[in-house]
């Protein structure tokens, strides 16, 4: 896999947003989640656990790729 330091930044912003996500779903009731959250409901008290699942792994996904990118071998070019 090529490397392309470009796409680290975005790929561990990506991952603080979705790690953040996560625990929004998890601490408030699906009523007090914003409109634009998948599973708001405005009757409903309960909490989306397994839509914060889903956003944390995801979140730890991008952060892998991300560590993916920025590791690896080094090649060296020869100089004559």
């Amino acid at each position: 896999m090529k490397k392309n330091r470009a796409l680290i930044l975005p790929a561990v912003a990506l991952g603080i947003a979705l790690i953040v996500i996560a625990i929004v779903y998890w601490v408030e009731p699906a009523k007090s989640l914003p409109s634009f959250f998948p599973g708001h409901d405005s009757h409903s008290t309960t909490h989306h656990l397994k839509h914060g699942i889903a956003a944390f792994l995801v979140g730890l996904v991008a952060f892998a790729f991300a560590w993916f990118q920025t590791g690896g071998p080094r090649t060296k070019t020869a100089t004559k």
